[in-house]
């Protein structure tokens, strides 16, 4: 019962940091205080370290020396990276899992859709609500990627969608996308759906793109602003 209970708090400590590097709430390059952070989450300093040892291996916090952990900074170059790859593996995955897609795995599919489309409809949503909902659009690519049974190429994409979550919910918040990533999300399952592995891989890999355009666009102008800004200065 006690290891249960360490281990529930420890992926509370772990989600609850990860949402506030997601949404901005501890800032890139921002310094991570364990103990003033356990006592926010109401926990001891070991869940908090323990989840920080893990959102680094996830590339979203680093440890410097003598100074304990901070946030990644998210700049073009992690952004580029990042999307490159997932590009690609994206789409590959999608191919490989349409080709062993089993009614079961189609039920899942559907299911996360349509509680993604739940969460659109409620009335006042909250910011946890809209957070909850990149979870299931995130969490629509890990399943994709389980249902490769490519276990190396699972491994790699979740690293990359870990990378990408920050960027995703940039693009969502300030475009508000959410309904033109939940269309791309049914467009792709569809085609797994009908079995055309072509389609859907194609339709994954467009999705990146786009997104990929948006979130680009949003760091430039972010850029161009803070150029102006130390000009001005």
């Amino acid at each position: 019962m006690k290891t249960k209970k360490k281990g529930s708090l420890r992926r509370s400590a772990y989600d609850s940091l990860k949402a506030m590097i997601v949404i901005g709430q501890i800032a890139p390059g921002a310094r991570i205080l364990v103990e003033e952070l356990a006592t926010k989450l109401n926990v001891s300093r070991t869940p908090v370290r323990e989840a920080l040892n893990q959102l680094e291996r996830d590339g979203l916090v680093v440890e410097r020396p003598r100074q304990g952990y901070a946030v990644k900074n998210f700049d073009m170059k992690m952004f580029q990276e990042s999307f490159e790859v997932r590009e690609v593996l994206d789409g590959y995955a999608t191919e490989l899992a349409t080709a062993r897609l089993t009614a079961a795995d189609k039920l899942v599919l559907k299911n996360m859709l349509a509680e993604c489309e739940r969460l659109a409809n409620l009335p006042d949503r909250t910011q946890q609500d809209k957070f909850q909902e990149l979870q299931i659009g995130m969490d629509i690519h890990r399943t994709i990627a389980a249902l490769s049974d490519n276990e190396t190429l699972c491994s790699m994409l979740n690293s990359i969608l870990d990378k990408c979550q920050h960027y995703v919910w940039m693009e969502l918040i300030w475009l508000d996308d959410w309904k033109e990533a939940r269309d791309e999300h049914t467009a792709i399952v569809k085609a797994m759906c009908d079995g055309d592995a072509k389609r859907a891989g194609d339709l994954a890999r467009s999705h990146i793109r786009s997104s990929r355009n948006n979130i680009m666009g949003l760091l430039q102008e972010k850029a161009d602003l803070q150029n102006f800004m130390a000009k001005a200065s």
